[in-house]
């Protein structure tokens, strides 16, 4: 279910959560006056049927909105036929377990360029994940897979890229990791003009349900010359992110922010915080 505003939350189980499992996780991110946490399938999809199912009721129950972010170990352009399908075959599992959690966003990293040219790489995931979503709609798995716009210039994964696979393909939108977006132009991407300029291409390419069906994620980030180093906590980074809040308030935006810092849930409360004083 799409959400009628904009929920902030965490990437994982809140830091300060006492135990480390998704229950608790919920529980915690509902204590702190959150919205939504992100599950973090990220070494691999190992929560089984009847867990997801105890997570789906317990989101329910305190109303958190849930998604998913796939494996790492994902990449749609490898030169190994094996390793594709064993991309594919995570995506896929994600989805399912996800969908089992009540989670709708499966986020992922699609791809590597390595030595093929974006356009060459675009058609190849793209037929990927037309076969994927024919394959999840026929098994009556609802969810919107996310390709997640990527912090570094090897990978597939540009703004423009992700937001036209959602463009041409049935349940796909991107994920906007705006983050990701500063690292990968090296320090740009960064103000309030630049956060506007994203999200009016996101509406002029998608409509206005681009905005009111938004996946984000936002954290700290060291960057250099090749793009994201690794995550940080907002007040360690550049980030200009009060303007980001700006920008994303001034375009009524809705759907999910995921902090991805180190201290996920005092940056979350950070970004909801100052998007409220707005």
């Amino acid at each position: 279910m799409k959400p009628s505003k904009l929920l902030f939350g965490s990437a994982g189980t809140p830091k300060s959560s006492k135990k480390r499992n998704s229950i608790s996780g919920i529980e915690r991110v509902k204590e702190l006056g959150l919205g939504c946490m992100e599950l973090e399938f990220v070494r691999g999809v190992k929560m089984g049927e009847a867990t997801a199912g105890d997570v789906r009721r317990k989101a329910e129950k305190e109303d958190i909105s849930l998604s998913v972010h796939a494996p790492y170990y994902i990449n749609l352009n490898s030169l190994e036929p094996e390793k594709v399908d064993a991309s594919i075959e995570r995506i896929y599992r994600s989805s399912l377990i996800g969908n089992l959690c009540g989670a709708r966003n499966i986020v992922f990293h699609p791809a590597y360029y390595q030595k093929d040219t974006p356009e060459k790489v675009y058609d190849k995931v793209y037929e990927l994940l037309k076969k994927l979503t024919s394959r999840l709609a026929d098994e009556s798995i609802e969810v919107i897979l996310r390709p997640e716009t990527t912090g570094k210039g090897t990978q597939f994964g540009s703004l423009q890229e992700n937001v036209r696979l959602g463009v041409e393909l049935d349940n796909v939108l991107p994920c906007i990791d705006f983050s990701h977006l500063h690292a990968r132009s090296c320090g740009a991407e960064n103000c309030y003009d630049e956060f506007a300029a994203t999200l009016e291409f996101i509406e002029n390419e998608l409509g206005r349900e681009g905005l009111d069906d938004m996946h984000m994620h936002v954290s700290g980030i060291e960057y250099g010359e090749k793009g994201e180093r690794n995550h940080l906590n907002l007040d360690d980074s550049d980030l200009r992110y009060p303007e980001l809040m700006k920008a994303l308030k001034d375009f009524k935006v809705k759907g999910l922010l995921i902090c991805e810092s180190p201290d996920n849930d005092e940056d979350a409360l950070l970004l909801k915080r100052t998007y409220e004083g707005l």
